[in-house]
């Protein structure tokens, strides 16, 4: 036994059980939050329950069944409710989330199984997902058309529902399309065109003929808008021309603007493969569309544009700066004190709180470098800052210098491995050392140098908080990239994954509602860090592979 001992047979096995161990706990993390968040998009039953009170009198409470809990019968007792005699020690109460958000209290109920009289399961209930307060559930009862009723058959009224519906999505997806397209372009000029006047007043270079030309031009495209302002408003008249009528879990009719409905299905009546049709449906919203009611509604696409963006240039950025850093500390560099201490700022940076980076890059990069630069380059739009407000070209910087320890050391690593060799017999042939350098050395340890990117990328894409102070938001207005020139908008603000879980789960004022974005926003984060890291680990296996000639 002494002798397995000392062959570190013992250790051997303990140090892969661990890292087993540790895998396995990873992978069920991942599976659990996806689990959690991706069922959310699976259509679930809704019940009607017949409820009686304890006066006996009946009511109607129509929704799903989000969550269930045993509680002790004593509990109940002490919190003053009555009617329980007989009743076992533990009772089933359920939370039924039933919509409606504007007709009730709370959309989210508590019942005890003691109130319920009946549950049902309709076939023919109709849940209605809209543009505000969430969704609606309720029975189909009539289609009207500029007010008016339209005779349909009860099997007719799902067809002609679906029929108008998608021509009020195609009309506003118009609308929207045209608000984002040649209306937003108009808007942008016409703001170019003011700031372009101002900007030749404060030169002193603004003569009558320069007004009368810029005068023009803002006459021409406002003559573009009142075109585009009538196409829009048939647009918005021609989608509020259809409503349809749901009566409610209380009996009353609410007749509801298409224009508000984005969608509807009648989940009793799916069969398991419509469902799953439906599930891919709703998972596809999730991620290509925008967020809505306070991000508790709604897509995530800004925020998965937004971190990927901004990760990608931040790669753009820190790879040249840690990679001319790591090259000449290991190759020119003189070892001495001051290379020494360099090394040790460098390893010290990596523990240095992310936080204080974010401050760091608040006080230097916005308000003194985008100060400048709009004092230099857009003095015509003070006091409104340009560049001198958070944006995610300083939320780039600011992530490039939190992760630029990182490649510098996986870079130094890579150049370190390299044998002396290759320099000396490069060197023996004619090369110059910088030759030397650019055409063999780095080319060897660009495994190294993406490695470093890896890890570098892992860690920005999930920071948060010094985002929060340099460029993050809860709700940008516009994405970086768009087709006004110069196109890439690096001072605009943007959306994140990591903001946004940290919004919806701690700001949110509907916290059941918005549990399940939480588990499905941390799921596609995370899905995202990992399909980056993957991209980053095919390169560097390809470049592995491409110069493990040059190490033998």
């Amino acid at each position: 036994m002494n002798k397995w001992f000392k062959s570190g047979t013992p250790w051997i096995w303990m140090t892969g059980g661990a890292v087993s161990v540790s895998l396995i706990m990873v992978i069920g993390l991942f599976v659990l939050i996806g689990w959690r968040g991706l069922s959310f998009f699976w259509p679930a039953t809704v019940y009607e329950f017949d409820m009686v009170d304890s006066q006996g009198v009946h009511s109607n409470v129509i929704g799903e069944i989000y969550d269930s809990e045993t509680v002790l019968k004593q509990q109940l007792v002490d919190a003053g409710i009555t009617g329980l005699e007989g009743r076992g020690d533990t009772l089933e109460r359920y939370l039924i989330k039933v919509g409606n958000r504007e007709y009730v209290e709370l959309d989210f109920q508590w019942i005890l199984e003691t109130t319920i009289a009946g549950r049902y399961v309709p076939a023919n209930i109709v849940v209605l997902e809209r543009t505000k307060n969430g969704n609606f559930y309720g029975y189909i009862k009539e289609i009207q058309e500029n007010g008016k009723t339209l005779s349909f058959s009860p099997e007719q009224l799902e067809i002609e529902l679906a029929a108008r519906l998608e021509l009020t999505s195609t009309l506003k997806a118009k609308e929207n399309d045209l608000l984002k397209g040649d209306i937003g372009r108009i808007n942008f000029e016409l703001e170019r065109i003011r700031l372009n006047q101002r900007k030749l007043n404060l030169e002193g270079t603004l003569t009558p003929e320069k007004i009368v030309e810029l005068e023009n031009q803002s006459q021409q495209l406002r003559d573009e808008y009142l075109v585009l302002e009538k196409q829009l408003f048939a647009y918005r008249t021609e989608a509020q021309r259809d409503s349809v009528v749901i009566t409610d879990m209380t009996g009353r009719d609410v007749v509801m603007p298409m224009a508000k409905v984005l969608d509807f299905y009648l989940p009793n009546k799916m069969t398991f493969f419509e469902k799953v049709k439906h599930w891919f449906h709703q998972t596809a919203k999730f991620v290509s569309d925008d967020p809505r009611e306070a991000n508790t509604e709604g897509g995530v696409f800004p925020a998965i544009f937004g971190t990927v963006f901004m990760v990608m240039l931040m790669a753009v950025i820190v790879t040249p700066f840690g990679v001319i850093a790591a090259i000449y500390l290991h190759e020119y560099a003189p070892k001495n004190t001051i290379t020494k201490f360099i090394r040790i700022a460098v390893i010290n940076l990596a523990g240095v709180p992310s936080i204080v980076y974010g401050v760091f890059g608040l006080g230097f990069f916005v308000y003194i470098v985008g100060g400048s630069i709009d004092q230099l380059l857009y003095p015509e739009a003070l006091p409104s800052p340009t560049f001198g407000s958070p944006g995610v070209l300083w939320s780039a910087l600011t992530l490039a210098i939190l992760t630029l320890p990182v490649v510098i050391v996986s870079t130094e690593e890579g150049l370190s491995r390299i044998p002396s060799t290759l320099r000396e017999g490069s060197l023996a042939l004619g090369a110059t050392k910088s030759e030397t350098l650019w055409r063999i050395i780095v080319p060897m340890a660009s495994p190294a140098i993406m490695t470093g990117l890896i890890l570098a990328v892992a860690r920005a894409a999930g920071e948060v908080a010094p985002l929060m102070l340099v460029g993050v938001v809860k709700m940008a207005p516009a994405l970086p990239v768009d087709g006004n020139f110069p196109y890439l908008h690096l001072e605009r603000k943007f959306m994140h994954l990591g903001f946004h879980i940290y919004d919806v789960g701690f700001q949110s004022p509907n916290v059941e509602a918005a549990r399940p974005l939480v588990y499905a926003t941390s799921f596609l984060l995370v899905t995202v860090i990992i399909g980056l890291n993957l991209a980053a680990i095919a390169i560097r296996n390809n470049l592995r592979e491409k110069y493990r000639a040059l190490e033998h």
